[in-house]
């Protein structure tokens, strides 16, 4: 069922929980008051599950992504993962959340070290985890076979790649520890739509064969349309929608969402305006800019 505001129903088997999160970042002056990012957040993600976060540019549904990983401090509310609150976690424990935990950018060439080679980069986490060198190599290995890269590949450079390549390489490294939850920020902007395609499907098809949860962050309501169970609608760091997939991106309740989906672009050009003029008499410019990734 599609609802309005910021809180969810609780799911008592939720996977990953968030409540009421605030996240404020400082001014650029000294003194200078802080800006608050989130504005109590709350949502769940299940086991398995796919949750599309949606929004413009600046709404916060990047920050959600940093704070779950500890990248940003909550200034108050509460992140519990598998039952354990994680929001205040100190180093030691961070890192060995990461087993369970793991990120996929939305550059795939900044994201990864230009001068290691992609066997190298999928084998750090593995030997940081106690993996063996002879362990880490087999399951280099496994993992190239998992995003459809070919063997040799482990010898390589990620410039040596294109850039839906280096996306699978990217993915394959998040997979290497088999975290319960990955966080994907954006992961398909950077590429092609034809390319954009193949890895989404990458990733659906990664997810029916391990099981694993995907916090899927993006401003493409089409993308998430293709790849989520239930979608949650950020606009400036408070949620306005959230709902099964199905309902929020075909029959929008709140008129932030309906503007998302108007300025999503078209091929017709006449049809492109009058979908954007709509969009701004329902959620302003700022609505209109987000199909553009704002």
């Amino acid at each position: 069922m599609t609802s309005t505001g910021t809180t969810e129903s609780a799911f008592p088997d939720a996977l990953l929980r968030i409540r009421d999160l605030r996240v404020s970042y400082p001014g650029k002056r000294r003194r200078a008051p802080h800006t608050e990012i989130l504005k109590g957040v709350s949502l769940d993600i299940r086991p398995g599950e796919t949750l599309g976060l949606v929004g413009e540019s600046g709404s916060g549904k990047t920050t959600i992504g940093r704070a779950v990983l500890g990248l940003v401090p909550a200034r108050s509310g509460s992140i519990t993962f598998a039952g354990e609150r994680i929001d205040t976690a100190g180093p030691a424990r961070r890192r060995a959340l990461s087993r369970d935990l793991q990120v996929v950018f939305q550059d795939p060439y900044t994201s990864l070290n230009p001068s290691r080679t992609v066997g190298d980069t999928l084998s750090e986490p593995l030997l940081g985890h106690g993996t063996t060198a002879r362990e880490a190599r087999g399951r280099v290995g496994d993992l190239l076979a998992r995003v459809h890269l070919p063997q040799d590949a482990a010898g390589r450079l990620p410039r040596e790649f294109s850039g839906g390549q280096r996306q699978r390489v990217a993915i394959a490294r998040a997979l290497a520890l088999r975290p319960r939850l990955v966080i994907c920020d954006e992961p398909v902007s950077a590429l092609d739509l034809t390319t954009r395609r193949t890895v989404l499907e990458l990733l659906l098809e990664i997810q029916e064969e391990t099981g694993v949860a995907y916090l899927f962050v993006t401003h493409d309501l089409s993308v998430v349309r293709f790849m989520s169970h239930r979608v949650a609608v950020i606009e400036g760091g408070v949620l306005v929608e959230t709902g099964d997939a199905g309902s929020v991106t075909t029959a929008p309740r709140h008129p932030y969402t309906r503007a998302l989906m108007l300025s999503a672009p078209v091929a017709d050009v006449a049809e492109q305006r009058r979908r954007r003029e709509s969009a701004a008499a329902l959620g302003g410019k700022a609505a209109v800019t987000a199909a553009d990734g704002g």
